[in-house]
């Protein structure tokens, strides 16, 4: 195996033995031939465009698959199996469909051709030589080509949740095809995949203003909300993921059952939203960031399900506890399939926590989150009038992922070294390196601002322009805001390249730069952008308050 994807990459470099994550070099080559099809059949799609064929079924599939290898996602080899043989049945038909409008496919890649009738043919596929990263030669190529096939898997993260809830743009669909074949095209210069990685990030903002409205069209705009973070005494489920539309299904499904349901990690921001307190039942967020999981899901004591990444391997002492649903996946646990209508049936688990014990408390009291942009912008005023008079004098926008990195320290050392008048603008699990921390507020405007989940990054974006625009500068890089931004895997990715779209400047991206990045390649994000790593506390916060 060959994966280097994400923030953990063995040694900076890549993962060859196993996956840091946990995931097996089986899985890593079966995600890398799903993705390798993926690409076949997007080349079919992009000429099915051409003469305006339905095509949904496939830009779901492509969706759906690529969503499955985001890093701590799936680790189940049989889900794969069965994904490839699906994706080889799709491309199959699809591209008798093309052929029956009379077009002639013509010296076909292999990617479009290559078949396979039983799990030992797909696994003898996988290992083969031109399906996986190090298939391209050239450095400076395949950094540009994973750079951008990883922000599309974000991109895909995001597409996913918005049709889970109704919502979808073919041209974000056409896109995410269209990027995926130029990956396959060898004709295509190293300034070309530049180009196409800013027209990335273009359809990262694109996909993020959907999921917004997806979210906010379905549950209203998330508010000022301070959630309980201790626990009650009764039978309790534990939610982790990001998929609202599961949560709301369980939340329905636990209803007067006498059963609690908590969040956990990414899924705190659902609090946020007004639509989901009107469930009694709905009691507050069990725990930290995903990292943390085997401590704190062993001491929850009730089931677990995971809508989608993050999953760290478990423990035998829980596994049994442990459901997947949607994109995520794990061997040997329980995995709860929608119907045709995206109905998700929840009553084995929800019979599973009457079974046993209420959660462990780990912690009390609550914190507050719920600034995405409409909620600022109310507040605008007040948070414009703290900027005009200098009780706040920068903003740090510390979205991002966390990690169990003991570097990703620095976070939460750089969070208590600000200067009381700064203000940290937060998206994404990096939050819980700093959100728990007694910083105080400023005029009544909390110290930390926490806009829900890393696609709500797309908030903070919002909010500058608008700032941008209230205090009429040119430039979004005149505002005073500063960049210091935490990854993990590939939905950090697209929020980057969003940013990058958007015409921020001078981001610094840590713990440490991406390994897939080729020393040519941060050139020109440094010499273009000013992407920068991170150094130490108290020298970056000198050169960002410069």
């Amino acid at each position: 195996m060959f994966c280097y994807q994400c923030q953990e990459a063995a040694k900076g470099t890549g993962c060859t033995l196993a996956g840091v994550c946990g995931k097996k070099a089986e899985v890593a080559n079966l995600q890398d031939l799903l993705i390798y099809t993926i690409k076949g059949i997007s080349i079919l799609a992009n000429e099915g465009r051409k003469i305006e064929i339905n095509i949904n079924q496939v830009d779901k599939f492509i969706v759906n698959g690529l969503f499955m290898t985001i890093t701590n996602a799936n680790f189940d080899d049989n889900a794969f199996y069965k994904t490839i043989k699906e994706g080889l049945k799709l491309r199959e038909e699809l591209k008798k469909n093309i052929e029956s409008k009379g077009i002639v496919l013509k010296e076909l890649h292999d990617s479009v051709t290559w078949i396979a009738e039983s799990d030992a043919e797909i696994e003898l596929k996988s290992n083969s030589a031109d399906v996986g990263v190090l298939a391209t030669d050239n450095e400076d190529v395949r950094s540009l080509r994973e750079l951008i096939i990883y922000g599309v898997k974000g991109m895909a993260a995001y597409a996913h949740h918005a049709y889970n809830l109704g919502k979808e743009n073919n041209e974000i669909y056409a896109f995410i095809t269209k990027a995926l074949e130029a990956t396959l095209d060898d004709s295509l210069s190293a300034d070309d995949l530049v180009a196409l990685t800013l027209e990335t990030g273009k359809y990262g903002v694109d996909v993020m203003a959907l999921l917004d409205d997806a979210n906010t069209s379905t549950y209203g705009n998330p508010e000022i909300t301070q959630v309980n973070i201790g626990v009650r005494k009764n039978p309790a489920i534990l939610i982790s993921g990001h998929d609202l539309n599961d949560l709301e299904q369980l939340l329905e499904q636990t209803k007067g059952t006498g059963v609690d349901v908590y969040t956990h990690s990414e899924m705190l921001p659902a609090h946020y939203y007004p639509a989901f307190k009107k469930y009694g039942n709905f009691v507050g967020n069990y725990g930290n960031a995903w990292w943390k999981q085997k401590e704190e899901i062993e001491a929850f004591n009730g089931p677990v399900i995971f809508t989608t990444n993050c999953i760290v391997p478990p423990k035998d002492s829980y596994k049994n506890r442990i459901y997947t649903t949607g994109a995520s996946g794990f061997p040997g646990c329980k995995h709860i399939e929608a119907d045709e209508k995206g109905n998700k049936d929840f009553s084995e688990i929800i019979q599973h926590a009457k079974k046993l014990d209420s959660p462990t408390e780990i912690e009390t009291g609550s914190i507050v989150g719920g600034f995405a942009h409409a909620q600022v912008f109310a507040l605008a005023d007040k948070v414009v009038d703290a900027v005009k008079t200098g009780a706040i004098k920068k903003f740090f926008v510390m979205a991002g992922c966390d990690g169990r990195m003991k570097s990703r320290d620095y976070y939460t050392d750089f969070a208590k070294q600000l200067p009381d008048d700064t203000v940290i603008l937060t998206a994404g699990c990096a939050k819980y390196k700093y959100n728990k921390l007694a910083l105080g507020d400023i005029g009544g405007i909390p110290r930390v601002l926490d806009a829900g989940q890393c696609n709500d990054s797309y908030s903070l974006a919002v909010i500058a322009l608008k700032l941008k625009e209230i205090f009429e500068l040119n430039d979004i890089n005149e505002l005073p805001i500063a960049y210091n931004i935490a990854w993990y895997e590939q939905k950090a990715v697209i929020v980057l390249l969003a940013l990058l779209h958007l015409g921020v400047k001078n981001i610094h991206l840590g713990p440490t730069l991406p390994a897939f990045l080729s020393p040519n390649v941060i050139n020109v994000l440094v010499n273009t952008f000013g992407i920068a790593g991170i150094t130490n506390v108290q020298d970056d916060i000198d050169m960002f308050l410069q």
